[in-house]
């Protein structure tokens, strides 16, 4: 969640945030998580929301990206919680 939000601090919404994009820094206990894969980052301005087209993995959309409603960086938000679900219970919702 830290680097959720360094990045929503930073203006910049992930839009694809998935277990496959969580690293981690390396295999001794309590190794950094680093977070990966921004090719679909988006930068916005402050609380801004709007269309920025369908993007991301399937299972971890948020409603409002599946309505084509405007979105902004609660989409991230929500992905962490569909992932927070798959390491509590071991799979997706």
């Amino acid at each position: 969640l830290e680097s959720v939000s360094h990045c929503h601090q930073n203006n910049v919404v992930h839009r694809d945030l998935k277990p496959e994009n969580l690293l981690l820094a390396s295999k001794a206990k309590g190794a950094a998580v680093k977070l990966a894969d921004f090719g679909l980052a988006i930068e916005v301005q402050g609380e801004q929301q709007a269309w920025y087209g369908f993007a991301g993995t399937p299972g971890y959309l948020s409603p409002e990206v599946l309505k084509k409603d405007p979105y902004g960086k609660p989409v991230d938000i929500w992905a962490c919680g569909v992932i927070l679900y798959i390491l509590l219970v071991g799979y997706p919702p």
